[in-house]
């Protein structure tokens, strides 16, 4: 006998295992019984599940609804431009949304050419077939993905803005497009407080600009800034934690413009920040000239923050019902199910799912819950609910992803759905970390 995931169980792990669960069951005797969760789909699931249904889709799917994308898209360009802010670019972040087609729609609602890109896969995706792109790196990365991008794309592909944080990568940067002959244009990451890296001194950012080679273009500044959405809101720590990171920024921009000014015929320095969950604190941001955001066009469970409130869930993973089992029997422990139902009546029914182990948790129907004694299955998972839970083979059970990067790429094309209908097909981008 093997378990979920092919092991072999000790007879220690049996032994410990029927432990354990008699005792979780002698537990919930002694607790009050727990409420009914369950139901079934609502209206807007409901006519999810026939669209899936009716467009012939029989494995798990990730699903993006264009009118709540549209509606997302709308929602930052109306934070962008309302009375009163900054003038503010947007760039899409590239590992968040790693389909063109999505894309191409957010850029054109928004009218952006700007992309961030994060590795050097999706680096030569975007130059290869967006060559009018304007690409800024979103992390530092190995000199030797730099000179992969070169090699893919020839010596005088319009590089992007690459990011340099130490005076070290720098040199390293420099010594390879000198060696190959490229015009490099760079972009410098700074620590606005998050501490995941970047420079933190403006006497260090001078010295590395006044040591500038002549082939390399100091292009602007990259501060990522998503830890001030996470802070409390007592004693102001929000407020108080943009403000430095707004003052840090402000200082290292200061340096730049004075060790490095615009030439003629150089196009504005890029002065990014802010990222989804951030990007409408800088509505009045008076030195950022950009923001960057990804995820909250789609937004996952990460993203439901009160930064992004005005924002709606559009991205779903469907998966079809494979099994449905009644009573939902605890293996070994089989006569103590109808105990553990009765004081926990969202055990009665098990639903066994085709895949699992996403980063994703089930949002309809109501009162699905993991199975604790079966644990995650990339196979077919296990799900419980109540005898309230309709389900029933080649039904639909639907998850909200908790992040965008990644889960988009598991499941091949991204399904559009318009609200009726599924009306597009939309490959994705080859996986890459």
């Amino acid at each position: 006998m093997r378990d979920d995931y092919g092991r072999r169980p000790s007879r220690r792990g049996v032994l410990a295992g029927g432990i354990a669960g008699a005792a979780v069951v002698g537990a919930a005797a002694l607790a009050w019984p727990e409420g009914d969760h369950g139901g079934g789909h609502d209206a807007y699931f409901t006519g999810l599940s026939a669209a899936l249904t009716k467009a012939g889709v029989a494995q798990p799917v990730l699903v993006v609804d264009t009118t709540r994308l549209d509606a997302n898209i709308k929602a930052v360009g109306d934070t962008l431009g309302k009375a009163g802010s900054q003038a503010k670019g947007l760039r899409i972040v590239v590992k968040s949304l790693p389909c063109h087609e999505l894309m191409d729609r957010v850029a054109a609602g928004l009218k952006t050419k700007r992309y961030m890109v994060f590795n050097q896969p999706m680096l030569v995706e975007m130059g290869t077939h967006v060559p009018d792109a304007d690409l800024l790196m979103g992390k530092p990365l190995p000199v030797a993905a730099a000179a992969a991008y070169y090699d893919a794309l020839g010596a005088q592909a319009p590089g992007p803005q690459w990011l340099i944080d130490t005076p070290e990568r720098l040199a390293q940067y420099t010594g390879m497009a000198k060696a190959r002959g490229v015009a490099l244009s760079v972009n410098f990451e700074i620590d606005v407080g998050l501490h995941r890296g970047g420079l933190t001194d403006p006497a260090a950012l001078a010295a590395m600009l006044a040591g500038l080679d002549p082939a390399v273009t100091a292009r602007g500044l990259m501060g990522y800034d998503p830890h001030v959405a996470k802070m409390p809101g007592v004693f102001d720590m929000r407020g108080k934690a943009l403000a430095r990171a707004k003052d840090i920024y402000a200082r290292m921009a200061g340096v730049l413009k004075e060790k490095a000014p615009l030439k003629d015929g150089q196009a504005p320095h890029t002065f990014n920040t802010a990222g989804s969950p951030t990007y409408a604190l800088h509505t009045d941001d008076p030195v950022a000239t950009e923001v960057a955001v990804g995820s909250a066009f789609v937004k996952p469970t990460d993203f439901d923050i009160d930064t992004l409130a005005h924002h709606q869930p559009a991205c779903f993973i469907a998966t079809p019902v494979l099994k449905v089992a009644e009573p939902g029997l605890v293996p070994g422990l089989e006569s103590l199910s109808g105990i553990a139902a009765f004081f926990d009546p969202n055990t009665a029914r098990a639903f066994f799912v085709q895949g699992g182990h996403w980063l994703a948790n089930p949002v309809s129907p109501p009162g699905l819950q993991l199975s604790g004694l079966y644990g995650r299955s990339s196979n077919q998972e296990r799900w419980s609910g109540s005898r309230r839970v309709p389900l029933k083979p080649d039904d639909w059970v639907f998850l909200r992803p908790s992040q965008s990067e990644a889960v988009l790429l598991q499941f091949g094309p991204l399904l559009a759905y318009d609200g009726a209908a599924i009306t597009g097909r939309w490959p994705v981008f080859e996986m890459s970390a």
